[in-house]
């Protein structure tokens, strides 16, 4: 498997071409217990692989969109609905945990979704929470970013005290995170399949996932609408190419 474990510095890669749609990339990955280690244990936290230009979402889907995406890099084909609500996951884990890792009826293939960070701040920005809503006093049509704060879960799928997020997108923000806001679509099926047969054989200590950090949105605003908890900034995830 081409995942790389080898840092850049944030220098080398601001030194690089400031078009980095499609260009090649590795997802890097890291010891899931380290990791574990420094990951806020309580509280609601965005977990993701990012850096200070784009940000890894994850989406599972049958075989058919997921080969019409990574063929065109983009999301589209006969089985693709772009009026249906497109939900998607920054936290790898959290995504194991929703296919079953790519066990589960039309989740067999697992997408990472590399799009801008300013992109992923906007979706945020729009952001919607049950409760928020009807503060608010706001229609579901109304609403184009759903947020749901979940328990997050160990590989094993047992739940932990610290929630995870996921976005539904619909309407104008679906459509800009299709046609705008993706860099990147890589399958990382085999890499998913590859890692459940390690936990299985092996356990956790063996496993190795994404690395991810806690991320913070630039803007205090969206923090205290979506109901951040804080925690200082961690080291920025630099990506390969």
């Amino acid at each position: 498997m081409a995942f790389n474990n080898v840092d850049e510095s944030i220098s080398s890669l601001e030194s690089k071409p400031q078009n980095v749609k499609n260009q090649a990339w590795e997802l890097q990955t890291e010891s899931y217990i380290e990791q574990e280690r420094i990951w806020p244990k309580n509280g609601q936290h965005i977990l993701a692989h990012f850096d200070e230009k784009s940000v890894v979402v994850y989406q599972a889907f049958k075989k058919t969109i997921a080969s019409y995406a990574v063929e065109n890099q983009r999301f589209g084909g006969p089985d693709y609905n772009p009026d249906r609500m497109s939900w998607i996951k920054p936290n790898f884990m959290w995504m194991m945990y929703r296919c079953g890792w790519a066990q589960k009826t039309n989740q067999e293939r697992v997408l990472a979704v590399r799009i801008t960070r300013e992109g992923f701040e906007d979706i945020l920005s729009k952001a919607y929470t049950a409760w928020r809503q009807k503060s608010e006093g706001l229609q579901t049509s109304n609403i184009e970013v759903r947020l749901q704060w979940d328990p997050d879960h160990n590989p094993h799928g047992v739940k932990l005290e610290r929630r995870a997020i996921q976005l539904g997108l619909k309407g104008k923000t679906l459509r800009a995170f299709t046609d705008d806001y993706i860099l990147n679509i890589k399958d990382i099926t085999d890499f998913v399949k590859e890692q459940y047969n390690v936990l299985q054989q092996k356990g956790p200590k063996a496993l190795l996932s994404p690395k991810e950090r806690v991320f913070v949105p630039s803007r205090d605003k969206t923090c205290s609408d979506i109901g951040l908890d804080f925690v200082p900034q961690q080291t920025v995830v630099s990506f390969t190419s």
